[in-house]
């Protein structure tokens, strides 16, 4: 738990891919999802996306209680969702560490640690290589 100007909020940091997610959540009404200063909807149009976002308050029942202000960058729209909802998990785990067996769970506190895999030298990508002839 932080404060900044007597305002109390609850920060976790989210990472999928090359994604990184900072979150920080606020007491509120639950109104407000603000991302990279645009609201949730504008940020993320895919239903599966949101869906995925506001899974772990889904799982904690804490939808209605929490605002947050999101700032991501790198990845593609898929992994920052992930890592969205990565740092959302972390946070709520920050607010009530009774939380944890839920988070746990539904999978939320787990780093999803696939990355793309690095363009090796004499091949085309990671693993395509020139096509053998036999003949």
């Amino acid at each position: 738990m932080t404060t900044a100007t007597n305002q109390t909020y609850y920060e976790g940091i989210g990472r999928r891919k090359t994604a990184t997610a900072r979150v920080r959540l606020t007491l509120g009404e639950g109104r407000l999802f603000i991302v990279d200063n645009k609201p949730l909807e504008e940020r993320f149009p895919l239903d599966s996306h949101r869906a995925a976002i506001l899974e772990p308050l889904m799982a904690t029942n804490t939808m209605g209680r929490f605002n947050a202000t999101v700032q991501v960058t790198g990845g593609g729209v898929n992994s920052q969702a992930g890592a969205v909802r990565h740092g959302v998990a972390r946070a709520l785990l920050e607010f009530d560490e009774n939380l944890r067996p839920s988070l746990k769970q539904g999978g939320f506190l787990t780093r999803d640690a696939r990355m793309k895999e690095r363009k090796k030298y004499g091949l085309f990508r990671a693993r395509k290589r020139q096509q053998y002839a036999k003949r």
